[in-house]
């Protein structure tokens, strides 16, 4: 089956409420306009996911942009996050430069142009916010995951992404909190989704970093993983293995150096082997009991 047939293109509540409301107050057509440059935004995601060998599951449209749900979510490395999430913006990029052209051939009315250029900008540079599920979160994910355990980033992410959040909505409300006008209903709306949707995923952090440790397994089962230099992890003899795993790097090939007492030497557990009891249930035990 082809894989553009696959996908699953749907509507998130938020972008239909917005539709409504811009039908009553008279700037359909705008929206309507907003709603293309958003597709052509995920479009760039979607291309650039399948070039990278992603299957890609759905894509969720939202005003500001949309969410592409793929398979290979947390197995993949910080370089192809990279490139599917900068692929979105890239588009704007290139429909404002066509804008400008329009505009100077004469093509498109000064007003229109310049509508069609600010709401590309407005979709970008919102876009690039480092808040989940935004492509600037996934860009500040993947940066903080060269430098952080995969388990450590995870929680930043989300952290970052909450507080973000939480300022979007007090923005919508500061003229309301400085009387000098209404609320920002577009912005309140937007920020309440993204702190709910990340409060979500706080509360979800171990589930998203089992999938991660899942996706490492089975990539190390197919062979799919290029040979990396092994990154040793001191772990005392008494942690758990899933304490242990939340040391994982997400780009090197992790390898648990197993100490007893500083007099004894280190015993191995590669990746491969510590994965394997961990998907087999044995999370909970010591890692030292695990080679004896």
């Amino acid at each position: 089956m082809n894989k553009w047939t696959q996908i699953k293109w749907s509507l998130h509540p938020l972008f239909v409420m917005i539709l409504l409301l811009s039908a009553l107050t008279g700037y359909f057509i705008e929206l309507l306009t907003l709603f293309a440059i958003v597709i052509v935004h995920e479009l760039g995601h979607v291309i650039m996911a399948h070039a990278m060998g992603w299957r890609v599951r759905s894509v969720k449209l939202l005003p500001f942009g949309g969410v592409v749900e793929v398979e290979e979510a947390a197995g993949a490395s910080a370089q192809e996050e990279l490139l599917v999430a900068v692929a979105g913006p890239l588009q704007n990029i290139w429909m404002i430069v066509l804008a400008y052209v329009f505009g100077e051939l004469g093509w498109w009315s000064l007003e229109w142009t310049t509508y069609f250029i600010e709401a590309n900008l407005w979709i970008a540079v919102f876009n690039l916010l480092p808040v989940m599920p935004l492509d600037g979160g996934k860009i500040a994910q993947a940066l903080l995951s060269y430098r952080l355990s995969y388990y450590a980033t995870l929680l930043w992410t989300a952290r970052i992404s909450v507080a973000i959040s939480a300022m979007i909505i007090i923005y919508s409300l500061l003229p309301v909190i400085l009387k000098s006008g209404g609320i920002k209903l577009n912005e309140l709306m937007i920020g309440i989704f993204l702190l709910a949707s990340n409060m979500t995923t706080l509360r979800n952090i171990p589930f998203l970093f089992y999938r991660f440790m899942l996706q490492r397994h089975a990539q190390l089962k197919r062979k799919v993983q290029g040979k990396k230099k092994e990154f040793p992890i001191l772990t005392p003899a008494n942690q758990t293995l899933y304490e242990a795993l939340k040391n994982y790097r997400r780009n090197r090939t992790n390898l648990l150096c197993i100490i007893d007492r500083l007099d004894q030497p280190f015993r191995l557990l590669p990746e491969q082997e510590a994965l394997e009891h961990c998907v087999g249930g044995e999370g909970q035990r010591a890692v030292g009991e695990l080679l004896r």
